[in-house]
């Protein structure tokens, strides 16, 4: 039953002008894949949003050989795939209109109640923008989140790099099939990162290079997570349009702002200026906007420590929660006369050095 339904879904994939979207409504109305090929065309026209142009060759046998082909190789290669309807099947991509309906995997892919943050930039990374993407990661370790990115030069394969070093999943997204790696040299860091964690791609092993499985790939980097950064970039390029791409899945979006007239700041600073990202210049800022909390499972319950060395701010926000139980971090800055957002970052130190814990809501106190 799982083959014949993957291989109807397989030949609606190879239906010219027949989008993610639209397979997904025709089975939808008609019942499953294999129906939407049998159904009668007259019938398939009457569904709202399905013109002729989407159905013209919707029978035309080539499509089906070109699937039993591509069936052959997945079989042959025991590629793991999920169907858009399966339980595991990434759960934040199932909210996406156009998301794959057939998505391929390698590697030992884990996304089963897990933070997810995608991550991209320009391939021409400064060493500013390494510094600041490692930093990120280091300081996000505690949290455990799944580092999704492209895989590409510069930003992307420095974060999936960084999300190894500490042990992080990391999760890339391939603009062709798990035939081939691009780039080539790239080829070192397939085993490590499929060790924990691996890679992700709609696309067929027949599938050749092409700038538009790029951006076609960048909706899969979007959907995935709740949360997308950008690292750098030009006024135009690849990670604008994952950006523009998260924020019409109203999945937060954040920038790290740069120089006013450094070309690779540009995309990241009129990002910040049109309100299409927050602006992103620690760690501390995206934990407090997705209210993330350290995962219990890879750090051990926090525990109050004797002697410990606070500096004067937060010795200040020690005693202010100490003598007034849980606060709000709004409360907690208006209070002690520090700004919010250097409080953020002040109170997650402090949740590491085990002197204060954050509660639902928003909510922090001492331990």
């Amino acid at each position: 039953m799982t083959t014949e339904k993957l291989l109807a879904l397989l030949t609606l994939k190879k239906v010219t002008n027949l989008g993610d979207g639209s397979i997904k409504k025709l089975i939808g109305e008609v019942g499953d894949a294999e129906a939407v090929l049998t159904e009668k065309t007259n019938n398939l026209l009457k569904i709202d949003g399905i013109g002729k142009v989407k159905v013209k060759d919707l029978h035309n046998p080539e499509h089906r050989k070109a699937a039993e082909n591509e069936l052959k190789f997945i079989q042959e290669n025991n590629i793991n795939y999920l169907m858009y309807d399966q339980h595991e099947y990434p759960e934040k991509l199932k909210h996406c209109i156009d998301g794959p309906v057939v998505l391929f995997s390698s590697g030992n892919i884990d996304l089963q109640h897990k933070k997810m943050l995608s991550i991209v930039g320009t391939r021409q990374v400064t060493r500013y923008g390494v510094q600041f993407c490692e930093e990120l990661i280091e300081t996000l370790a505690p949290v455990n989140p799944v580092i999704v990115s492209g895989f590409a030069y510069g930003v992307d394969i420095t974060a999936q790099r960084a999300a190894v070093k500490h042990n992080l999943q990391t999760v890339g997204c391939l603009a062709h099939g798990l035939n081939q790696i691009y780039p080539k040299t790239h080829k070192k860091y397939v085993a490590q990162i499929e060790e924990n964690g691996g890679f992700f791609t709609d696309f067929w092993s027949t599938d050749t290079f092409d700038r538009k499985n790029f951006l076609a790939r960048n909706r899969i980097i979007a959907g995935l997570s709740e949360a997308t950064v950008v690292i750098e970039s030009a006024d135009k390029g690849g990670s604008l349009v994952t950006a523009d791409i998260a924020n019409s899945y109203n999945r937060d979006v954040f920038a790290v702002p740069g120089r006013a007239h450094d070309p690779l700041s540009k995309g990241c600073n009129m990002l910040i200026k049109t309100q299409r990202a927050h602006i992103l210049t620690s760690a501390a800022d995206l934990i407090y906007m997705l209210n993330w909390n350290p995962d219990k499972n890879i750090q051990p319950a926090v525990q109050k420590q004797l002697f410990v060395e606070l500096d004067q701010q937060e010795k200040k926000i020690y005693n202010f929660l100490n003598a007034n139980g849980k606060e709000l971090l709004d409360v907690i800055a208006l209070q002690c006369h520090i700004p919010t957002f250097k409080v953020a970052s002040i109170l997650l130190n402090m949740e590491l050095k085990g002197v204060i814990k954050p509660l639902p809501g928003k909510l922090f106190e001492v331990i």
